[in-house]
């Protein structure tokens, strides 16, 4: 029986041009070695699995072949090639540093380079993950790869070039391999399976390209595995039971019912699902590219970024005509929250749930949102809301006009005067007395009367002419009588060890008009103090003044600087030259004694 050997090490490239996915690369190597510009350290970095190893060898096999071709590729015929074939080839070394990454490991390796190749032009040292090398082999490795011998070619390769210290980077020649295209892995899996003559659906050969994610030693493993479990036959529904992968199918019917707001179809769908051991992280990751790629299919310039199986392809884009952008972005953005959550959440299953209904429903939100293309509705122009204007009882028109406009610390009053002419009608004259604060209800009052207060006329006709009654006519305000009474008012809150009453020291007042002026702090917390203390303070200026209407605000003056005059420290050198020049025959001991101050 036949030995079976998988397709990762029978079908490895053994030529440049058999290489996959990296023309870049091979087609520099080639030039290079027909020009004879080799470097003598190399560096190639890239993902696992994308041809690093490969291109090594076939660039050590290549430079020692005897009958090299025009192209550049090794001939495979001559006693190099083929040494280097069967494995026997003595100018051909390979290093694990995974396993041999001490110093004692580098120097044997230095050691060996002293030797000149006994057949052969150059001796190739390929040393494999080189970043798993110690700081101190690296160091050790450093003269020989700097200055080897030029029969010395050292080929260097990684999947991690961020640890690899910068001193060796700077030595080496560097090669970025770059991950396979899905194509590119389609087509190298098709021509394996022709000579292999297994049946295989250019479907099935997608999805495996899609899951070794531009491996191709991943992608050729996959193929392997799937190939025995359908005894020589890849087709499509075995190659999604195998892989775990969920049908695209299913997301066209999560669609249908989503777009038609069917929540209990959504469910049903997500419970076969669910009986099928697919994991809920699985059903949103694969959700979320399916909506991607409706969202590429809206726009023709990124349509090449569509990679999905070629069958599905028209229905992609039938699908993406039936659904809004705004609706897509929104379905991702709901989807990415939840699957970043999703390992956080107890209740896996509800937490999938929650997603579908939201999605369901995702159509009513946009609309109550905003438009179709997912922009805010423009509301039409904000009104205010009309309240009618209530002129003050018994106010005058001029006294109107010249009221002062309140700050924003003014307190709000509400102010209620008599008007002499005036007479209450009859139905307010039955009226019972208001009781206020000034004003105690009289008990000789024996009329009384049951009227409904129907409206605002009603209300008036109870204050008017119940307003207090004023001794005299108001005392202009003017800086000596404020100061006055603001001292008076003062001294009461230190009778009454008040806290306030420094505060009031303090502040200082400025007079605005005949009934209004301004309390000057030097602080917030000043300002805090007169604020506790403002209704008695202006039940007291009122009745100083004789003037209700009085008003006053409370300021901040942030320009307040505060000097503190701090003794400044005098140094010792300082106070030695003060003192040298009240008493001089101290500086004439000092030079006699030839001594020497420490400051």
């Amino acid at each position: 029986m036949e030995k079976f050997i998988v397709s990762a090490r029978k079908y490895r490239p053994q030529t440049f041009d058999t290489v996959v996915g990296q023309g870049h690369i091979t087609t520099t190597l080639k030039n290079a070695i027909k020009n004879q510009q080799l470097a003598h350290a190399f560096l190639f970095c890239g993902p696992r699995g994308v041809g690093k190893t490969t291109c090594a060898r076939i660039l050590a096999k290549t430079i020692n072949c005897e009958n090299p071709g025009d192209d550049g590729e090794a001939c495979n015929v001559c006693h190099s090639c083929v040494s280097f074939n069967e494995g026997t080839s003595l100018n051909i070394h390979e290093l694990d540093a995974a396993s041999n990454n001490s110093v004692d490991d580098i120097r044997t390796l230095v050691e060996q380079v002293r030797f000149a190749p006994q057949a052969g032009t150059y001796k190739v040292y390929i040393i494999d993950e080189v970043h798993m090398l110690s700081s101190s082999a690296f160091n050790a490795f450093l003269k020989t790869l700097e200055e080897p011998p030029g029969y010395a070619i050292f080929i260097l390769a990684t999947t991690e070039k961020h640890k690899i210290l910068p001193t060796i980077l700077s030595r080496c020649q560097i090669f970025d391999f770059k991950r396979i295209t899905t194509n590119d892995t389609v087509e190298h899996l098709d021509q394996i399976c022709k000579k292999e003559e297994v049946n295989a659906d250019k479907a099935a050969l997608h999805l495996i390209a899609q899951k070794s994610e531009g491996c191709m030693r991943d992608a050729l493993s996959i193929m392997d595995k799937i190939v025995s479990f359908t005894n020589g036959t890849v087709s499509y529904q075995n190659t999604l039971e195998h892989l775990n992968i969920l049908d695209a199918d299913y997301y066209f019917r999560f669609m249908e019912s989503m777009l038609a707001q069917d929540l209990g179809a959504a469910m049903l769908l997500y419970d076969d699902i669910d009986r099928k051991g697919f994991e809920g992280d699985l059903v949103l990751n694969g959700f979320a590219e399916f909506i991607r790629n409706l969202l590429v299919c809206k726009d023709v310039k990124v349509a090449n970024l569509l990679q999905v199986v070629e069958s599905f392809k028209d229905r992609y884009i039938a699908m993406g005509k039936q659904v809004s952008v705004a609706w897509l972005i929104n379905a991702l953005n709901i989807l990415n929250e939840a699957e970043i959550g999703f390992k956080s959440a107890r209740n896996k299953r509800l937490h999938i749930e929650l997603v579908l209904i939201k999605l369901s429903y995702l159509s009513q939100a946009i609309e109550l949102g905003g438009d179709e293309n997912g922009k805010k509705k423009v509301v039409d122009t904000a009104k205010p809301v009309a309240f009618r204007q209530i002129p003050v009882i018994g106010a005058a028109p001029a006294r109107a006009a010249a009221k002062p406009k309140a700050a924003p610390e003014a307190e709000a009053r509400l102010i209620i005067e008599e008007t002499p002419a005036r007479k209450p009608s009859a139905a307010a004259q039955n009226l019972p007395p208001v009781q206020t604060a000034s004003t105690p209800q009289t008990a000789t009052t024996d009329q009384t009367a049951k009227v409904k207060l129907g409206g605002l006329a009603s209300i008036r006709q109870q204050f008017v002419g119940k307003g207090p009654k004023a001794a005299g006519d108001p005392i202009a305000l003017s800086d000596e009588r404020l100061q006055a009474a603001w001292e008076n008012f003062t001294q009461q809150l230190r009778d009454t060890k008040n806290p306030a009453s420094q505060s009031f020291v303090m502040a200082r007042l400025q007079i605005n008009n005949h009934q209004h002026f301004t309390i000057v702090t030097n602080n917030n917390l000043e300002q805090k103090f007169i604020e506790g203390e403002r209704r008695p303070l202006s039940e007291y200026l009122c009745t100083v003044f004789n003037n209700r209407s009085l008003l006053f605000v409370i300021e901040v003056d942030e320009n307040v600087v505060y000097q503190e005059t701090a003794e400044k420290t005098v140094t010792s050198r300082e106070q030695f030259i003060a003192i040298i020049e009240e008493y001089p025959l101290i500086r004439e001991l000092k030079d006699r004694l030839r001594l020497e101050l420490d400051f």
